[in-house]
């Protein structure tokens, strides 16, 4: 137990009443009623209390060993790393960090060189520093960087304080000068029209919804920037836009979580009058790309997996079906080249990569690990020459492969270095099938020493989130070798909620379903127990978001499993945050958790998981809970709220800490180094508490 004791929150008399059922609520207060701007005074007074608390309790204490895992995990990263050169139009584009550089910088390069036109004799030209453009924040994120038709522009997005409203401006390649700011508060990627002469753009409103999607023609006043489309009749919609893959098309898209419509105008003219592609209805998502004078359409209309269809550019609604739906094949994108279909697909959990000509022909890139992650490169080219392709395993360092279609082939351009030395022969990936109380399947991705011991003595990391339709991927990270060579086995319970056995799998996890999540994360601990990775008690777990409400779910609900929890911004208020549709993503959200506000049943399905709503007085793991002050996705007072709860109601002495980053959002910091260094201290902690340091 430390000597140094926590800040203890007050308790004030705060209650509402909802169908007839009265919610006390004695940490209301410590959500600031002017935010996003917080300037309370307490609220900021208990925020670095508890930051004070977790430097002194813990931080100082184990500087030793954060510098350690710190150092170790750095000495993985190849300081200079940089991307392989992609071919966009007459250049090739990439990024590239300098050695003890946090941000990156982006270069191109003509693929064809005249001795005149030689740049710095090599060819090479900066286009954007981020370097230089973070120099003095506190916070840098680079959301979008995107050249224009012409290669004279780029269009770049940033944010400065992880609130994620970004700055949308314009920069002018030849003189490296932003020549004008389109938006404040912009989001997502804009979108170039034909010309270069105009893009278009989403931005947030007050409320961070994005709920139009605008024209701004260069030299023209910003402020009166053309709105072509505003989403009027759902405010849980956001709207966002695109441009098909042959350039042709520019596409507004609008909808939630469950449910969608896309307008598209000429990329020449988008001021054009908008063809609506297909109306919106309950449960029906579609998405588009443009090739061959065709629509092609990935849609759940008619299985749960989706089909693929086609229909005319000019007569939209003439669906031809390309590719049946399947109960095996989960069909998630399709991106039209010229051709091939570049086809993203899951069968049995594990990715699969298909390239189909439009005469129908497939081609499977085979990969031959027992669980991997493996996805295409996205070429902006509609004529590439060959497909990039992106593979990586727990074990296996993240490869980028080149892919000739005429040959059949597969190019090596780049395997990860790990610059301290990775011997892959001392490891080993499994795939476990774990039955939940219910009887389904769980899949279970694991890393471990070869010599790990399976008889119960070793200790096992369990990392989930399951939620919104989002896989884990197996895939390669060099954190995670600072636990598994310190006794750890590593592994991803692909839990109900997310899509890692198709859509139905995450159906089964969402809205009434969603105590599976829980009980599925909870199962699959269980059962790696029986399969002797490690003793109750002896498991970490960590999840982040939605990922972090499944930590305080199944903390309620077992915390005798968990020796460890690290709770990334976690949404843990859920009762509250759902019963306010004036929160940012409130009416948006409803569709994954359900409306307590009208339906009675939501309401009580939401309060009997809700974390925050169900600590109750018993023992607590150990427990390191993280919030941003500007996240606009999970309030900072969820984070505090649970935590302030926890202290005043758990009956154990295991550490409680909570740290909230003052000057950033929902993605912790922002630089590469500073991020990591927040990772070592997540994994001290786990280290410490777990007796493995």
């Amino acid at each position: 137990m430390s000597l140094v004791q926590p800040p203890v929150a007050e308790r004030r008399d705060h209650s509402f009443t909802h169908h007839g059922v009265t919610i006390h609520d004695p940490y209301a207060w410590l959500r600031d009623a002017g935010y996003p701007n917080v300037t309370d005074e307490e609220v900021l007074g208990y925020l670095k209390a508890e930051n004070a608390f977790f430097e002194a309790a813990f931080e100082e204490p184990n500087k030793a060993l954060i510098d350690t895992v710190f150092e170790e995990m750095k000495g993985r990263i190849k300081e200079d790393l940089s991307s392989v050169p992609m071919a966009n139009g007459p250049y090739e584009y990439w990024w590239a960090f300098q050695p003890g550089a946090q941000y990156r910088q982006w270069f191109r390069r003509k693929l064809v060189l005249s001795q005149a036109e030689g740049l710095d004799g090599t060819g090479e030209e900066l286009i954007f520093d981020e370097v230089a453009a973070a120099a003095g924040l506190d916070y840098f994120r680079l959301g979008a960087i995107v050249a224009s038709p012409d290669h004279k522009l780029l269009a770049t997005l940033v944010d400065d304080d992880g609130s994620e409203r970004f700055k949308l401006r314009i920069r002018d390649i030849a003189t490296a000068k932003d020549i004008e700011t389109v938006t404040e508060v912009g989001i997502g990627s804009p979108v170039w029209t034909s010309d270069s002469k105009a893009i278009v753009f989403t931005e947030v409103n007050e409320h961070w919804r994005s709920d139009k999607a605008k024209l701004h023609r260069l030299g023209d006043d910003p402020a009166k920037a053309q709105i072509l489309y505003e989403e009027h009749e759902d405010k849980g919609f956001s709207v966002g836009v695109d441009r098909s893959h042959d350039k042709s098309l520019i596409f507004i898209s609008t909808g939630d979580n469950t449910s969608n419509e896309v307008r598209f105008v000429p990329a020449d003219n988008p001021a054009a009058e908008q063809v609506l592609v297909a109306p919106r209805r309950p449960n029906f998502e579609y998405q588009c790309d443009a090739a061959h004078g065709r629509l092609w359409i990935v849609t759940n209309d008619e299985h749960i997996n989706f089909r693929l269809v086609s229909a005319p550019v000019d007569n939209p609604g003439n669906w031809r079906e390309e590719i049946a739906g399947s109960d095996r094949t989960y069909l998630r994108g399709a991106t039209a080249y010229r051709d091939h279909l570049a086809l993203t697909t899951r069968v049995d959990g594990l990715d699969q990569l298909i390239l189909r000509t439009y005469e129908g022909a497939e081609k499977r890139l085979p990969f031959k690990e027992a669980a991997y992650s493996a996805y295409f490169g996205g070429n902006p080219e509609f004529a590439p020459q060959t497909y990039r392709i992106g593979y990586s395993s727990m074990v296996t360092p993240p490869t980028v492969y080149d892919y000739h279609p005429d040959e059949d082939r597969l190019e090596v351009r780049r395997v990860l270095e790990i610059p301290s030395g990775y011997d892959p022969g001392l490891y080993v990936t499994e795939r476990r099938m774990i039955a939940a109380r219910d009887g389904a399947q769980v899949p279970v991705s694991i890393l471990r020493r070869k010599d790990f011991p399976q008889d119960g003595s070793g200790k096992l990391f369990l990392y989930g989130y399951g939620a919104y339709a989002i896989a884990i991927p197996p895939s390669f990270n060099t954190n995670h070798f600072s636990l598994v060579d310190r006794g750890f086995a590593f592994a991803i319970a692909h839990i109900r909620g997310g899509d890692d056995l198709g859509h139905g799998w995450y159906q089964d996890g969402k809205l009434a379903k969603r105590i599976n999540a829980f009980n599925d994360f909870v199962d699959v601990a269980r059962g790696l127990v029986e399969l002797g990775y490690a003793k109750a008690g002896n498991i970490a777990a960590e999840g982040r978001s939605a990922g972090g409400e499944l930590m305080g779910a199944v903390a309620n609900q077992a915390p005798e499993l968990w020796g460890a929890i690290i709770a990334g911004v976690p949404f843990v208020d859920v009762l509250n945050t759902m019963l306010d549709d004036e929160l940012p993503l409130t009416p948006g959200e409803w569709p994954e958790w359900g409306n307590p506000i009208t339906d009675k049943a939501a309401f009580d399905l939401i309060r009997s998981y809700s974390p925050y709503d169900n600590v109750e007085a018993k023992p607590y793991p150990a427990m390191l809970i993280m919030g941003g002050l500007h996240d606009p996705r999970v309030t900072y007072w969820e984070p505090a709220k649970w935590a302030a709860k926890l202290r005043a109601t758990k009956t154990d002495d295991n550490l409680l800490l909570l740290k909230t980053e003052m000057g950033a959002g929902h993605g912790g910091k922002s630089g590469r180094w500073d991020a990591l260094k927040e990772d070592a201290e997540a994994y001290t902690f786990v280290l410490t508490q777990l007796g493995a340091a």
